[in-house]
């Protein structure tokens, strides 16, 4: 794609595109609270995971926990966000969210999460988006997704003893990882 013009404004497409490479600009640790970790999750499916991660939501922003859980199924009717290699990234935008909110969890075990391989999935990084966000839920998801392709700190995720250590791993905070994990 050719660079666009000095003084033409981006079309809808080169926007998407500026958007998704500007990510590197939004830091994990903008989207995770340390208390928004969840070490060892004990779930057994996949509805009984995106209720516990909205009953975490909901103690993190307030916001009511049916609606969250409401907004996390009806996005998974449209397509499964099991990405694959034993990841999901469960996500939707709601009218009452104030800011873009993320949970960690990481399962005891893995679970059925129907994800485009087939695979059982252990490590979960659930957004929340308020429903004007646009390109900053999409900069976010391709913020975590690129995160999470990578298979050393996948690896690392699965090892990690504590809410901190994943933290640490999570956010890049290279002397907390180095230390925790």
């Amino acid at each position: 794609m050719n660079p666009p013009l000095l003084g033409r404004p981006l079309d809808g497409a080169e926007a998407f595109l500026a958007a998704l490479h500007r990510d590197s600009l939004m830091n994990i640790a903008d989207l995770l609270a340390p208390d928004a970790i969840i070490p060892g999750l004990k779930a057994q499916s996949k509805k009984q995971l995106l209720q516990e991660l909205a009953a975490r939501a909901h103690g993190l922003t307030r916001l009511s926990e049916r609606r969250i859980f409401e907004t996390l199924v009806e996005r998974e009717r449209l397509g499964t966000t099991g990405v694959g290699a034993g990841i999901a990234i469960p996500h939707g935008r709601m009218a009452e969210a104030k800011t873009i909110t993320g949970i960690f969890a990481r399962l005891e075990s893995g679970i059925d999460y129907e994800a485009v391989d087939s695979q059982p999935v252990d490590l979960v990084f659930m957004l929340l988006a308020p429903e004007n966000a646009g390109a900053d839920h999409l900069k976010a998801l391709a913020r975590v997704s690129r995160l999470l392709r990578d298979k050393v700190i996948c690896e690392k995720l699965r090892a990690a003893k504590s809410p901190e250590a994943l933290y640490s791993i999570l956010t890049g905070d290279k002397n907390g990882a180095a230390t925790a994990a």
